[in-house]
């Protein structure tokens, strides 16, 4: 190497001011205030690792909003079948209809069904308006049980109620994902003081 070459690594020959390069010696400040060339840390939670989040996600909020859909949509379909299995009652003791006995079979039958399907349409209502609460306050436990309860639901969706089921099943899937995913997981899981 030359006395003359910026790659010398004893320094630039007399007379000259070195030169700095990018990338060396301390950052600079770019936009901040002087003396304070370094980003801040992120909070940090007193247990380590990043901070619990103090308000909700927005994807944890979406479910919240799509779990009161599907408990709206289980008022309507629990009136829809009860008013059906009154109607069938009705159908029953019609008397232009008393000497039809096929009918008179299905309607026996699917009475009783209806009259089922009402009661645990409202025993899953009440159950989706208390998971619905616990989103503000509700710990790791509360979201497995709103997991659990998405994926029943949207199996019920496909099954047994196919064509008024296809919305429960879509809004069952996306709580289940929104709930399941990494801001569910650190919203349900913070510390509560």
């Amino acid at each position: 190497m030359s006395y003359g070459d910026p790659n010398n690594p004893y320094g630039a020959p007399q007379g000259q001011q070195p030169q700095q390069q990018p990338g060396y010696g301390y950052p600079q400040n770019q936009g901040q205030a002087p003396g304070y060339g370094y980003p801040q840390a992120p909070p940090v939670s007193p247990y380590g690792g990043p901070a619990a989040p103090t308000t909700m996600p927005g994807s944890v909020g979406a479910a919240r909003v799509m779990m009161w859909v599907i408990v709206g949509l289980q008022v309507l379909g629990v009136a829809i079948f009860a008013f059906s299995a009154v109607a069938l009652n009705a159908a029953k003791d019609d008397e232009s209809l008393k000497d039809n006995t096929a009918f008179q079979d299905l309607v026996g039958d699917s009475t009783g069904v209806i009259w089922g399907y009402v009661v645990f349409g409202l025993a899953w209502l009440v159950f989706a308006a208390v998971l619905a609460t616990k989103f503000k306050n509700g710990g790791n436990g509360a979201r497995v049980t709103i997991l659990v309860f998405a994926i029943i639901t949207a199996v019920l969706g496909i099954y047994p109620f196919v064509i008024v089921g296809l919305v429960h099943t879509v809004l069952a899937i996306l709580v289940a994902v929104f709930v399941g995913n990494a801001n569910g997981k650190a919203w349900f899981n913070r510390p509560r003081y």
